[in-house]
């Protein structure tokens, strides 16, 4: 069994940043994919940047502002130059195979 829990959120102005992070228990090998999902208000749940054997990914919005990375089991997300559409919940989460394991979400709002 594999827990996530995220940390790392809040309230920003435009243009400031943040760093989340998830923690991982449980074992999770490198070649487990890992990812950053966001939530916004009456949206659905997209993927914003994964990680996986090394081979990080993002979504083009956030290209050149985010950056995805891993330490053993920890994720983290560093997000530059924020904006007001950067604001949801942000998710961690990790699978293989039939496995696959959500965290309770982290909340972050961008101020225009």
């Amino acid at each position: 069994q594999v827990q996530l829990v995220e940390s790392g959120g809040g309230s920003v102005p435009a243009g400031g940043s943040l760093r989340l992070s998830c923690v991982a228990s449980g074992s999770i090998d490198n070649y487990w994919f890992m990812a950053w999902y966001r939530q916004a208000p009456g949206k659905s749940r997209d993927l914003v940047a994964s990680f996986q054997s090394g081979v990080t990914r993002y979504e083009d919005s956030v290209k050149g502002r985010f950056t995805i990375s891993r330490d053993k089991n920890t994720l983290y997300l560093q997000m530059n130059s924020l904006n007001s559409e950067d604001t949801g919940v942000y998710y961690c989460y990790t699978g293989w195979q039939r496995k696959e394991y959500w965290g309770q979400g982290t909340q972050v709002t961008v101020s225009s």
